[in-house]
């Protein structure tokens, strides 16, 4: 008893491109607005392997490949948000550019260790004995 399943073809015309770029590898993963994968490479799934995925180039092949791939799907204009600091950013980023598609804004989404405010915090003591330059270091 077979029956025929219609494909159903994925089309988007704005997306979110999300570069996670670590010491070890560069993933792409390309979203629709609301956040669902659409198409996705990283620099191991193209065939490198150990010290050869940290490299900017693996990174560059691997936008490029996941850039085709969302051109087919009809992607125009993205949004590209990089995380983490690895070495194949910059390149990623303008193999993306080069792909064709407009980029609409780069956001960098890498988390800090620690903010800012939480490293020193001025006591109120320091202020009161007049030395508006004194700190301490906060206990959280």
């Amino acid at each position: 008893m077979a029956y025929n399943k219609k494909k159903i073809k994925k089309t988007l015309r704005a997306g979110v491109v999300h570069i996670n770029s670590t010491f070890n590898n560069t993933i792409i993963n390309i979203t629709d607005q609301n956040g669902e994968t659409a198409c996705w490479e990283s620099a191991g799934s193209i065939g490198y392997k150990g010290s050869k995925k940290s490299t900017p180039f693996a990174a560059q092949i691997a936008m490029e490949r996941a850039g085709e791939k969302a051109v087919k799907l009809g992607l125009k204009e993205v949004e590209v948000r990089v995380k983490g600091p690895g070495s194949g950013r910059e390149s990623a980023i303008r193999a993306l550019i080069n792909s064709g598609i407009t980029v609409k804004a780069i956001t960098d989404v890498t988390p800090s260790a620690l903010p800012p405010f939480c490293l020193f915090s001025f006591t109120s003591a320091s202020l009161i004995n007049g030395d508006p330059h004194a700190y301490s270091l906060a206990r959280l």
